[in-house]
């Protein structure tokens, strides 16, 4: 086992926490079309919306390598600042008006960013994908998801265990005390994280599958946690990992037997 049993069960228990409440957060945008602040969804196909998907996460991704290469913080913490009060709005209006979801998402994004405290970095992470899911799985269809987790798994290996760099920017990220994703710190400097992608892209597959009802989407959750523990504890100390793969298998599994 890579972590402590205690650190590893509460990054698999954050995992489940943050696809919950993600799922109540989609649903909530299923019927309820509009998005907070006057914001618009682009207008695009189901079946062909991975592209526009996989052409944004390629520009943010090339831009956040720039960053991380010329070790730009400022410019990191103002784009990193931005996205989060933008997905915590639109995570936290679904359960208030928007004026104060806006206002909390603020006041947390401002925290999480200047004034980072273990406490309110992992709290805001389980409602920052959730934002993500409500913006973009309604213009999902499965065949749209299916890709786009297939792409996404490639690209994870390639990235971690060939090109590698990943990991630096998991590096660059964890200096600069401003990480995409879960982040622990436990005895003698150790660190446990499990990266934003990783907990965003499963809850989106979970999300498209909600159409179908709950019983399904609780299925892919159940089988994508699974998949993700088992990572957790078969994964050696001091490498590294891409779980993409094994957490898109738990989404496919857990999905394929909801239907039997």
């Amino acid at each position: 086992m890579k972590h402590t049993l205690q650190i590893t069960s509460l990054l698999i228990l954050f995992f489940l926490l943050a696809q919950v409440i993600g799922l109540f957060v989609i649903q909530s945008y299923y019927k309820e079309e509009t998005l907070p602040l006057s914001l618009e969804r682009p207008v695009l196909e189901e079946d062909t919306s991975y592209w526009y998907l996989l052409v944004a996460i390629g520009i943010g991704t090339v831009l956040a390598l720039v960053l991380a290469k010329f070790k730009a913080m400022k410019l990191w913490r103002v784009w990193f600042f931005i996205s989060v009060v933008l997905t915590l709005t639109i995570a936290f209006a679904a359960f208030m008006p928007d004026e104060l979801a806006f206002g909390l998402a603020f006041i947390f994004g401002a925290l999480k960013i200047f004034r980072p405290n273990p406490i309110i970095h992992n709290a805001t992470e389980l409602f920052i994908y959730a934002g993500l899911a409500g913006l973009f799985v309604p213009l999902l269809g499965l065949k749209s998801i299916v890709i786009l987790l297939l792409v996404i798994s490639l690209y994870d290996v390639i990235a971690v265990w060939k090109t590698r760099h990943m990991v630096s920017m998991a590096k660059f990220q964890t200096k600069s005390k401003i990480f995409a994703g879960l982040h622990l710190k436990y005895s003698k400097g150790r660190e446990a994280i499990l990266g934003g992608g990783d907990i965003g892209f499963p809850l989106m597959f979970a999300g498209v599958v909600l159409k179908l009802g709950w019983y399904h989407a609780l299925f892919v959750v159940g089988f994508t946690t699974l998949a993700l523990a088992l990572l957790f504890f078969y994964s050696q100390k001091g490498k590294f990992y891409p779980a993409m793969p094994f957490l898109t298998i738990g989404c496919f599994a857990g999905f394929l037997l909801s239907l039997i």
